[in-house]
């Protein structure tokens, strides 16, 4: 049986790390952290992701401000607000919230923010430094850096020796995870939809990363026995036996066929989930540190 990686808890070390930071740097300097975001329509995902991030931010003593637009305001309404947060110096850290409706361009807007604000981890320039092994200096787009952080927590910081699998390409998950496993030393190979012979391929992981958003996708018998299955995925399934029309959250691993061959492995949801805001605390504080000249707090 598996051992369960408990990513509410580690969720909860890393906030309270931040909380710590937060007033150790506002006690020393006066600057308090200022974390920014941004939200346009009325997604109602993105109105509970917005609403927790809020809410976690001022739990870590944050300066936390929430900008909302409606649906219909224009690309240039949002740059502007993004440009005054640019030169905000109250704020370290800006999140523009995704989806964004389809009259904007994500793409410009994400590259208008200053790269050291940039708190999501998605600017080329934080990605080139990821790319680059410049891991010190680069923001990571948070749900990588979280489930790199619950692979430490097992094998450690120094991944030499091990071979890790990621299943998936995204720019927000994927190809981040190889550069973080590459720059952990792993020998990391990246798996997709053209990928032959992927079951085959996924037995070969000491690490394998499941990030491919196909629920219940990588089945136990994918696995090396004693392997770190860490789930990116959260799908929601119909679940009738819940009741007429009821559903439930699934991971791209089949749960239970994994944990009877994996050596540790995150569930969903409480595994990697609650890794995203924490890091995305992490990152402010650390822009906030950065801002003031102070050395940023490891997590």
């Amino acid at each position: 049986m598996a051992e369960l990686i408990d990513g509410k808890a580690v969720a909860a070390d890393v906030t309270e790390k931040v909380k710590i930071a937060a007033q150790a740097l506002l006690d020393k300097t006066g600057v308090q952290t200022g974390l920014a975001v941004v939200i346009v329509g009325d997604d109602p995902a993105s109105k509970v992701y917005v609403a927790n991030k809020g809410r976690t931010a001022k739990a870590c003593g944050f300066h936390s401000v929430e900008h909302k637009l409606p649906e219909t305001a224009t690309e240039q309404e949002l740059v502007d607000v993004v440009e005054a947060l640019n030169n905000d110096p109250a704020i370290h850290g800006i999140l523009v919230q995704l989806p964004l409706p389809k009259h904007i361009d994500a793409g410009r807007i994400i590259q208008l923010i200053d790269p050291a604000k940039d708190v999501d981890g998605f600017h080329f320039i934080n990605v080139g430094k990821l790319g680059t092994g410049e891991t010190q200096t680069a923001f990571v787009p948070c749900t990588p850096a979280g489930s790199m952080l619950l692979i430490e927590r097992i094998l450690g910081k120094d991944l030499s020796g091990k071979t890790a699998v990621v299943v998936g390409r995204s720019n927000i998950v994927g190809k981040p995870m190889f550069n973080l496993l590459l720059a952990a030393n792993a020998t990391v190979t990246v798996a997709h939809s053209r990928t032959p012979n992927l079951e085959e391929l996924c037995r070969t992981a000491d690490i394998l990363v499941a990030a491919v958003g196909r629920p219940q996708m990588v089945k136990g018998n994918w696995l090396k026995p004693g392997a770190i299955l860490i789930d990116v995925g959260i799908n929601r399934i119909d679940a009738p036996e819940r009741g007429e029309g009821k559903t439930r959250l699934v991971g791209d691993a089949d749960f239970e066929s994994s944990e009877a061959v994996a050596g540790a492995i995150t569930p969903v949801p409480g595994g990697v989930g609650p890794m995203t805001i924490a890091m995305l605390m992490a990152n402010a504080v650390t822009s906030a540190y950065r801002a003031a000249g102070e050395e940023p707090p490891s997590f």
